[in-house]
């Protein structure tokens, strides 16, 4: 079963510390998939939120297809995703708590053609933890660098 990545959110992996991941379904229409299946998606500065019980994704930006034979949707509408009653109950309850927050990390297909979209339950990094990130992260690749010149 393989999975087909259109898009990343890298930044929020620099911005927050992910305590948590979610597979979630989002809900599209035709010309929006024939979009994503063309790679042409933007998760930059997106954000999920729960509105009256139900979780909607704000920001997610999929490009119009240019092939569509009817109008094609607005490119940055709020979209539902698609979770059960019992995790919506979960995510709730950990937002509400002090710096979580709802951040999609990843857009993809998965085996069955499928769009499904990852959603991270993230806190936010102070600027001294991001610097401490890029510090271990650099000391990572010059270890790597100097293995390499061993072998």
């Amino acid at each position: 079963m393989s999975i087909k990545i259109v898009a990343k959110n890298k930044k929020a992996f620099h911005d927050y510390n992910i305590e948590k991941k979610i597979e979630t379904g989002i809900v599209l229409k035709g010309p929006e998939v024939k979009s994503l299946r063309a790679g042409r998606a933007n998760m930059r500065d997106s954000y999920a939120r729960i509105k009256n019980g139900e979780v909607w994704v704000h920001n997610l930006h999929i490009s119009p297809y240019k092939y569509a034979t009817h109008a094609s949707p607005e490119p940055l509408r709020v979209r539902k995703l698609l979770l059960h009653k019992r995790e919506i109950a979960k995510l709730i309850g950990k937002t509400q708590e002090k710096g979580f927050s709802l951040i999609p990390l990843k857009l993809y297909f998965t085996g069955q053609g499928k769009v499904k979209l990852e959603l991270g339950l993230a806190k936010g990094k102070t600027q001294y933890d991001k610097r401490q990130t890029l510090k271990k992260k650099e000391a990572s690749r010059e270890m790597d660098r100097i293995r390499k010149d061993y072998r």
